[in-house]
């Protein structure tokens, strides 16, 4: 290591996980048809018009932004929960705009001070930046969804996950609250990860974010809501999202992010507000989706997969029955026949039978996809 590095903080980060899937990329890239990557999901459909036509608008844009946001930007937000997602008695200063969840998902536990001897609390199969954040202060963390495998200890944040990714499970009204109450009868900070709540293809099984009152009543005392415009929108280039909750954890966010100098630029507050403020480009992309999830799911289950969960996200969550199978397995299945998925087991240790599968491809790939699925 180099004498100016005084230590090497990647060492205590967890392996990046997506470079473990090279060799069966280029394995899939070999096939006829070409690569179908159903790996990361990333968007690909066009970013709306409207977006598109802010950002324009707003390219004269000399001055430095604030970390705070625009009014009319934390306004739209307001807005926006209220009528998507059924929130009540939020207001302006319990909103802040950031930039793309996953910064502020790794970053949340430096901002709020934690560190060796703190304990976080992650879903049993989770997002990973969730373990990022916590290796980075040194913090311990569990990954499980019983509150009684805790033990009597009291963790400093617990993260939720709803719809999950990666099984696109949708958490019921009942068990959200159940976990609210534990956490405020401890002073547990609870950080709610939202960012596929309108991304869901069942109707008698809708996400409901823990601010609906509902679930936490009429306060938003220690919670958080994590939610991202680049699904819904296909706005992950544009890097927006937006966290909300208790005001008095969004101040002190606020003040380090102040003190960090991380703040959204200003034309893609703007883009925000617009995008926010529209429902029609959501309804059409919900469509688009809806309907590669229809077709990749009956091709999995015509080729002998499982399709678990699933009920919301962009994901299937899906395995094949056999006491050998493994996670890494199915992989090289899916990559002989030119189909890149993730391994479950990225995710955390439950998932090592699974793999996730992405429908956020173009439609072309998504055919090709079923087609060779179809073929086995």
């Amino acid at each position: 290591m180099p004498t100016h590095v005084r230590s090497a903080v990647s060492a205590t980060l967890p392996d990046f996980p997506w470079d473990k899937l090279t060799e069966h990329a280029a394995r899939a890239r070999t096939h006829a048809g070409g690569i179908v990557d159903l790996s990361v999901g990333t968007p690909v459909d066009p970013t709306p018009q409207l977006a598109q036509q802010a950002l324009c608008d707003a390219a004269d844009s000399p001055g430095y932004p604030v970390t705070i946001g625009r009014v009319e930007t934390r306004q739209a937000i307001v807005d926006w929960l209220g009528r998507t997602c059924g929130v009540q008695g939020i207001g302006l200063d319990g909103v802040l705009p950031v930039i793309g969840s996953k910064e502020l998902i790794g970053a949340l536990p430096l901002h709020l001070g934690l560190g060796a001897g703190d304990l976080i609390v992650q879903p049993a199969l989770a997002y990973p930046t969730y373990e990022v954040g916590a290796a980075l202060v040194g913090a311990e963390i569990i990954a499980t969804d019983s509150l009684t495998a805790i033990g009597p200890r009291t963790p400093a944040l617990l993260w939720l996950n709803s719809p999950s990714n990666p099984t696109g499970r949708v958490l019921p009204v009942d068990h959200l609250k159940k976990v609210v109450d534990w956490c405020r009868e401890r002073g547990v900070l609870l950080v709610s990860d939202e960012c596929y709540i309108e991304c869901a293809w069942d109707e008698d099984n809708l996400p409901v974010s823990v601010l609906h009152p509902d679930v936490c009543g009429d306060s938003h005392e220690g919670i958080l809501t994590v939610h991202s415009l680049s699904k819904r929108s296909n706005l992950a280039g544009y890097r927006a999202a937006f966290v909300a909750g208790d005001p008095t954890v969004v101040a002190e966010l606020l003040a380090v992010r102040k003190n960090l100098g991380l703040q959204m630029p200003d034309p893609q507050q703007k883009v925000m507000a617009a995008v926010l403020g529209d429902d029609a480009h959501v309804v059409e992309q919900h469509a688009r989706y809806a309907a590669r999830r229809r077709d990749l799911k009956a091709a999995l289950e015509g080729a002998g997969f499982t399709v678990e969960h699933s009920e919301a996200s962009l994901y299937l969550w899906t395995t094949r029955e056999g006491e050998e199978t493994s996670c890494w397995d199915l992989v090289e299945w899916f990559s002989e026949r030119g189909i890149l998925v993730a391994p479950g087991d990225f995710y955390g240790a439950a998932g090592r039978r699974h793999v996730r599968v992405a429908f956020t491809a173009t439609d072309e790939r998504v055919t090709a996809a079923v087609e060779r699925l179809r073929a086995s």
